[in-house]
């Protein structure tokens, strides 16, 4: 008999029960689906048995791992329904492009153009597809055989990025007929997939998911759509950077690597990031009404590499830039307004004297000298040291903060007199056809490398703070990135085969019973993909810098 702990009690199963049979079970307890279950302190997906001793933990579509799995498996369902909407001898070929708010943007290539009929009727099949409760099977195949069928599907993506994996075997997925590789787990059948929607959007379409979670939302319905025009735009640009580049996917980047040719793609990267940076710089100076630059993006984009290569630009067009960190407002420790969980926010506006702000900077607009304040975080208070600061006629204040581009942070200063900026860090790769590679990740992997290096700070700590991070860019940054007068991508293509040198031996000194090991095998598994890529042709003026050391604009 298998003895498995529950929620704190035993309950005792056959060796061999699937835990698909122990979720049935147990779902009368969970608002939401379960999708996997963690037993033995190890991921797993339903399908899987149980045998021996363990903790067994369920996860539902409210749990990030969840989450990913349900949306992952909802894109193999779309690619099931393709075949039904668009038989043989049609060759119709797919294409996740990136996440845009809580959906996918895709393509469908060699159809012609996508209308809003054609995509009822891929979703009413994707609707029959759930009712059938067909099985999503996985069997492990040989590498080298994976390649020869991808290659006769024609996904050339898959088959390139095959080319470099060093493991003999990897697992497949079989829904009904459609195969296909997955970076991830998946849920176990159709039936726990009901909740999507497919919208007509530009040259392509929204494949829309839920944004439920354990604190806010409904797993069991699908998130709005809000079009966000100006971030999708840069998101395309990306793309098709990566494409006039000849680097669209992981694989593609390894070629490059592989051939040699990966000096040359850092030097012209890094000198379009320079161009694009200049461009700005010119469109500010040309506006003689701009003094405050409002700047905010999430975690890891770079902006303090971009605030110093920003403000030389704007030297060298005549104008006198000068930080004002937002953070030099905030309240004192005592404070501090209380989040949901006991804790002191940080993240929240509140937290910051925004009247005070407005009042120093209305008078510096009026050419007022203002003694501006320092935050001092070892003691938890602001403090005045001399720091004052009178306004000529060619000084901007360049100002940084979480909070940069909310109208209430500058409320009382002249739309004019402002112009906002939003850095992210977009990445220009997909992993294959239909798995974009995740900006999150790839601004997580930077935190902890950064961090490692300039704060003591393990992998595993920095994992443990993401979640809380994340909760406040979706409150806090992401709803006014469109607000902005100019969305910046800081992402540089190379970027994760460099990264990928500093971050392994980190997220390797994560033991397999610490809690965030699962998280970090999953890092190590992404990374995976990725040839190393030597950091001594990356310039020192480099954004990326910023994380790996060696700048010298830091």
């Amino acid at each position: 008999m298998a003895k498995v702990i529950i929620n704190g009690k035993e309950e005792n199963y056959e060796d061999g029960t699937k835990l698909v049979d122990i979720a049935a079970i147990h779902q009368p307890e969970y608002r939401d689906d379960i999708v996997l279950a963690k037993f033995k302190g190890t991921l797993a997906e339903l399908h899987k048995s149980v045998s021996g001793v363990g903790q067994l933990e369920f996860l539902t579509t409210a749990d990030k791992d969840g989450r990913r799995a349900y949306r992952r498996s909802v894109v193999f369902l779309l690619q099931r329904a393709m075949m039904d909407v668009y038989p043989l001898p049609a060759n119709p070929y797919l294409r996740v492009e990136h996440s845009l708010g809580q959906g996918d943007f895709c393509t469908i290539e060699g159809v012609g153009e996508i209308t809003e009929e054609k995509l009822e009727e891929l979703k009413n099949v994707m609707l029959t597809l759930v009712k059938q409760d067909i099985p999503l099977k996985k069997y492990s195949i040989k590498t080298r055989q994976a390649k020869e069928m991808f290659h006769s599907f024609n996904m050339k993506d898959k088959e390139q990025l095959l080319k470099y994996r060093t493991s003999s075997n990897i697992n497949v997925y079989d829904l009904d007929g459609c195969i296909d590789y997955f970076y991830g787990y998946m849920v176990p059948s159709t039936k726990y997939l009901e909740y999507f929607d497919l919208l007509k959007f530009e040259n392509g379409f929204m494949l829309m998911y839920p944004n439920g979670n354990k604190l806010t939302g409904n797993t069991k319905e699908v998130a709005e759509f809000t079009r966000p025009m100006k971030l999708f735009s840069v998101q395309q640009a990306s793309s098709e950077f990566g494409r006039t580049m000849g680097v669209p996917t992981v694989g593609a980047l390894n070629e490059a690597i592989a051939n040699g040719r990966i000096k040359d793609i850092v030097l012209s990267q890094e000198a379009i990031m320079e161009r694009n940076i200049g461009e700005l710089a010119r469109s500010i100076a040309a506006r003689k009404d701009i003094k405050f630059i409002m700047m905010a993006g999430p975690s890891s984009s770079g902006k303090t590499t971009f605030s110093h290569k920003l403000s030389a630009q704007l030297r060298a067009l005549g104008c006198n830039p000068h930080p004002v960190p937002l953070d030099d407002f905030y309240l004192n420790r005592d404070q501090m307004p209380i989040d949901e969980y006991g804790e002191k926010d940080f993240e929240s506006i509140e937290g910051l004297d925004i009247d005070y702000f407005n009042e120093c900077m209305v008078k510096l607009l009026k050419g007022e000298r203002v003694l501006l304040p320092n935050f001092n975080f070892k003691i938890g208070k602001r403090e005045y040291n001399d720091h004052y600061m009178q306004l000529g006629n060619n000084d901007i204040l360049v100002i940084e903060g979480i909070h940069g581009l909310n109208d209430r942070m500058s409320s009382a200063l002249p739309q004019e007199s402002k112009y906002k900026i939003y850095l992210s860090a977009l990445t220009q790769l997909s992993i294959d056809e239909h798995n974009p590679l995740s900006t999150t990740d790839g601004r997580l992997i930077r935190r902890i490398v950064r961090d490692a290096r300039t704060r003591a700070t393990s992998a595993a700590e920095t994992i443990g703070m993401w979640d809380s991070v994340r909760r406040g860019e979706e409150k806090y940054i992401f709803p006014f990135q469109e607000q902005a007068d100019y969305l910046f991508n800081t992402a540089l293509i190379y970027e994760m085969a460099v990264l990928k040198l500093y971050v392994d031996p980190l997220l390797y000194a994560i033991e397999p019973d610490h809690p965030m090991y699962n998280e970090a095998k999953r890092l190590i598994k992404l990374l995976d993909y990725f040839l190393p890529m030597a950091p001594d042709v990356i310039p020192n003026n480099s954004l990326i810098r910023e994380f790996i050391g060696g700048s010298c604009i830091l």
